[in-house]
C-alpha cells in the first residue's frame, strides 16, 4: 500500500499540471480579438446641415486622423424607402460625395463607397432579414416614426434596419460612430450577428457604439427640437452651403431666452446652451472656458461671437465644395475606386455567409470535381 506522505505529493503534483494544463487549453481556445475598423455611412439626402457634419462627418474624419481603419458608404438603397426622382438621386449622390471631401475625408486614408455599387449589401441583407422577426423591427424606433401617419407601410420601412445591420456586418466593423438617437437601431445589428455566431459559428464581431457629442444639436428656432432640414421653418439650421450673412442671420433670429448673462444649462436654457455647443465643437474650446470669455456679454452680443466662428470654420469647407462639386469626373474616380475596395472586403464576407449557411453548393460541388480530377 501507498502511503500517505508518498501519495498526497504525487497527488498535488498531478493536480498542479492539470490545472496548468486546464488554463493553457482555455487560453489556446480563446478566439482572437477582432481587428478595430469603423464603419458609418450616410444618405445623399442634398446638403448636409450642420448638425450632420458636427455630429457625424466631423467625427468621421477626427477617425480617420486618428489612424483608424475606416470605411464611409454613401448608402444610396436606404433613400429609396420613399421612391425619389432618379436625377435627384444622382444628383445629390454627387453632392454628398464632394460634402464629404471637402470635410476633410480622405479617399487614400478612408474608403470612401457608393452601396448600390457593392450587391452584397443587398445579398447580405436578405439573409439576416431570415434570422429576425416583422415583431422586432416593428418596435424599432425610426419605423414607428415614420410609419405613424402613413395608410400603407412600405415594405422597405420594415427592412431598411436589416440593411444597416448588413451595411455594418459586412464589412465586420467593430465600432459604429452614432447619435444618441440612433442607439436602438445598432442593436439590431448587435443581436443580428449575435444570432448569426450562435447558430453558424463565430463570424461577425459584436460592434460597440461611438456616439457623437454633436447629435445633440438642437433647432435654431425650437431648441425643444432636434436639429432637422425637413423643418418647415428655414431658419431652424444652418446648412454647409448658406453663405456667411445667411449664417449671421440664422444666428442672430435663434431662440434663446429673456436672461441676457450667457451660461449653459441644457435643460433650463436650451436655446443659448444649444448655441454654446455649436461654439464649442467649431472652436474646440471646453464650454466653461466659453462660458467665462462671455462673462460681461449678452445673448445679443454672443450671437455675434457664435456667427463668426462658425463662419470662419465653414468657410473653406464651402470653397472646396464649390471646387469639388465642378469636376465630376473626379467624383465619380473616387466613388468608383472606394467601391472597388469595398467589393473586395464584401466578397470575402459573402463568400464565407454562404459556405457556412449552405448556400455555396455551386462552388463546393466545383471543388470535390478538382479534387477527384487531382487525384
Amino acid at each position: 500500500m501507498f502511503s500517505a506522505k508518498r501519495v498526497l505529493p504525487f497527488l498535488l503534483k498531478n493536480t498542479n499540471g492539470l490545472r496548468q494544463q486546464k488554463r493553457f487549453l482555455s487560453a489556446e481556445a480563446k478566439p482572437a480579438p477582432w481587428p478595430r475598423k469603423v464603419f458609418s455611412g450616410v444618405q445623399p439626402t442634398g446638403a448636409l446641415h450642420i448638425g450632420n457634419y458636427l455630429g457625424a462627418v466631423k467625427r468621421w474624419v477626427e477617425l480617420q486622423e486618428a489612424g483608424e481603419d475606416v470605411t464611409y458608404c454613401i448608402v444610396d438603397l436606404h433613400s429609396m424607402t420613399i421612391p425619389p426622382d432618379p436625377d435627384t438621386l444622382r444628383h445629390n449622390t454627387l453632392q454628398m460625395t464632394a460634402t464629404l471631401l471637402a470635410c476633410g475625408i480622405d479617399p487614400a486614408r478612408a474608403t470612401l463607397f457608393l452601396q448600390s455599387a457593392v450587391p452584397q449589401h443587398a445579398e447580405l441583407s436578405w439573409i439576416l432579414g431570415c434570422l429576425t422577426t416583422m415583431a422586432r423591427l416593428t418596435h424599432l424606433p425610426q419605423y414607428k416614426e415614420k410609419s405613424a401617419n402613413m395608410k400603407e407601410i412600405p415594405l422597405g420601412l420594415y427592412l431598411y434596419p436589416v440593411l444597416q445591420a448588413a451595411d455594418i456586418m459586412l464589412y465586420k466593423a467593430t465600432h459604429v460612430p452614432v447619435g444618441e438617437d440612433q442607439i436602438q437601431q445598432l442593436q439590431l445589428a448587435q443581436s443580428l450577428a449575435r444570432a448569426f455566431n450562435n447558430k453558424y459559428g463565430r463570424t461577425f464581431p459584436f460592434c460597440e457604439t461611438l456616439v457623437n457629442d454633436g447629435s445633440r444639436l438642437k433647432s435654431l428656432r425650437d431648441p425643444s427640437k432636434k436639429m432637422s432640414k425637413s423643418d418647415p421653418d428655414p431658419k431652424s439650421c444652418i446648412m454647409l452651403i448658406d453663405p456667411a450673412d445667411v449664417v449671421l442671420e440664422k444666428v442672430k433670429k435663434s431662440v434663446t431666452d429673456f436672461r441676457s448673462e450667457v451660461t449653459f444649462d441644457a435643460k433650463e436654457r436650451p436655446g443659448v446652451s444649444n448655441l454654446i455647443t455649436i461654439h464649442s465643437l467649431v472652436s474646440g474650446k471646453p464650454v466653461e472656458e466659453i462660458c467665462r470669455e462671455a462673462v460681461g456679454k449678452n445673448t445679443g452680443q454672443y450671437k455675434l461671437l457664435v456667427a463668426e466662428a462658425l463662419i470662419e470654420h465653414l468657410r473653406p469647407i464651402r470653397e472646396r465644395m464649390e471646387r469639388y462639386t465642378r469636376d465630376v469626373g473626379y467624383l465619380a474616380d473616387v466613388i468608383e475606386e472606394g467601391s472597388e475596395r469595398a467589393r473586395a472586403i464584401a466578397e470575402q464576407t459573402i463568400d464565407e455567409v454562404k459556405e457556412k449557411i449552405g448556400v455555396d453548393g455551386l462552388r463546393a460541388g466545383r471543388r470535390q470535381r478538382n479534387v477527384r480530377q487531382e487525384s
